[in-house]
C-alpha cells in the first residue's frame, strides 16, 4: 500500500473525525511536509479535506467511482461491457485490453481505469487523465476486416461517443476529424484506435476512449486551459460517469452491429451530420507536407475530402486539422 493509500485507510476508518497530523506523521514515518503533499495527491484524486490548525485532517467527501454493478445495470448491450475490468490506476488502458486480447478474450472487453499515469493519444502525445475526473476506457474489438477499412472504427466510435453524451448530457458535442470530440471549439474527448495486424489479416482493434466529464477549469494544466473543456464545464452540472459509460458502450455496440450489417455509408452519413470539419477552409499538416483547402465530406474509405483552390480534390487519410476560428 502506498503512503497516500495508507493515509485515505487511516481517514476513512476515522468515521468522519478529525486525524491529526502529528499521528499521521508517526503512523506513515513521515514529516508533516510530507503529510501535506500526501493529502494534495488525494486532493488531486477528487477526495475533499477540512484542515484545521492543531485538529488535523477530516475526509469530508470521497470521489464518485465508475460503479461496475451499476454500469451492468445501465447497459443495453449482448457483448459490449459484459466484460469490464475496473482499475483505481493503471499506466493506459490500451496496453491492458491489447494483453486481454493478446490472451484469447472475447469482442466487447473492457478496461476502466480511475487515472491513467501515461494515457496516450495520436502521434503518442501523452493524455492528461486524472484520477476520478473522465472516463478512460478501452473496447477489445475482433472485426473481419480489411486493413484499409480500419480508420472507419475511428469515425464509428466518434459517432457512438458524439451521440451518447448528447442524449446522456444535452451538450452539443461535435466531431472534429478523425478522432476528437469539441464543444465550442475546445476539445473534451479524445480517440485512439490500434491495431495488431497480422499476415496482413487485422487480428484485432482496441478504441481508446477519454472523456473530460467532471473537470473544474483550475483541473487542467495552464496549457490545456483554453483549448480544452469538460462536460461538466460546459453544462454547469456534475456528470454521472457510469451512466455516461453505459450509454457509450450501448451505442457503440448499435452502432458497430449496424455498420457490419449495412457497411460503412449509413456510419458516414451520421457522421457528417455531427462534424464540426466540414466546408471549412483548412490546413492539414502530415508527414507529406501541409495542405490547404476546404473540406466536402468524407469518401467511402472513411478519408476526408479535400477540394483545392484549383479544384481538384485529395483525399487525406491521416493528418492534423487546423483551421482559423
Amino acid at each position: 500500500m502506498s503512503k497516500h493509500e495508507d493515509l485515505l485507510h487511516m481517514l476513512l476508518h476515522a468515521d468522519g473525525e478529525f486525524v491529526s497530523g502529528e499521528d499521521i506523521s508517526r503512523h506513515l514515518a513521515i514529516s508533516r511536509t510530507a503529510v501535506w503533499k500526501h493529502v494534495n495527491k488525494l486532493r488531486d484524486m477528487g477526495y475533499e479535506f477540512e484542515a484545521v490548525s492543531r485538529k488535523g485532517y477530516r475526509l469530508v467527501t470521497k470521489p464518485e467511482r465508475i460503479d461496475a454493478a451499476a454500469l451492468q445495470l445501465a447497459l443495453k448491450t449482448t457483448v459490449f461491457g459484459r466484460k469490464s475490468v475496473m482499475l483505481s490506476s493503471t499506466l493506459s488502458t490500451q496496453g491492458d485490453v491489447q494483453k486481454l486480447a493478446e490472451e484469447g478474450e472475447a469482442e466487447g472487453a473492457v478496461v476502466f481505469a480511475e487515472e491513467q499515469t501515461g494515457g496516450r493519444g495520436r502521434f503518442g502525445r501523452k493524455w492528461f487523465s486524472p484520477s476520478g475526473k473522465g472516463i478512460w476506457m478501452s473496447v477489445l474489438l475482433r472485426p473481419e476486416l480489411a486493413i484499409q477499412h480500419t480508420p472507419q472504427l475511428t469515425l464509428l466510435t466518434g459517432v457512438a461517443v458524439c451521440r451518447a453524451i448528447r442524449a446522456c448530457t444535452g451538450a452539443q458535442a461535435g466531431i472534429k476529424w478523425s478522432n476528437d470530440l469539441l464543444i465550442a471549439g475546445r476539445k473534451m474527448c479524445g480517440i485512439l484506435l490500434e491495431s495488431t495486424v497480422e499476415d496482413h489479416e487485422v487480428r484485432y482493434c482496441v478504441a481508446g476512449i477519454g472523456v473530460d466529464a467532471n473537470f473544474d477549469t483550475h483541473d487542467y494544466p495552464e496549457d490545456l486551459q483554453h483549448i480544452a473543456t469538460s462536460l461538466k464545464i460546459e453544462t454547469g452540472q456534475p456528470i454521472d460517469r457510469t451512466a455516461l459509460a453505459a450509454a457509450i458502450l450501448t451505442e457503440l455496440e448499435h452502432l458497430y452491429f449496424l455498420y457490419q450489417k449495412e457497411g460503412f455509408s449509413v456510419i458516414a452519413s451520421l457522421w457528417e451530420a455531427l462534424s464540426v470539419s466540414l466546408h471549412r477552409k483548412v490546413t492539414i499538416t502530415n508527414p507529406h507536407g501541409v495542405i490547404e483547402g476546404t473540406t466536402v465530406g468524407l469518401d467511402p474509405s472513411g478519408a476526408l475530402v479535400v477540394e483545392m483552390q484549383d479544384g481538384h480534390r485529395e483525399l487525406i487519410v491521416s493528418g492534423e486539422v487546423s483551421w482559423k476560428s
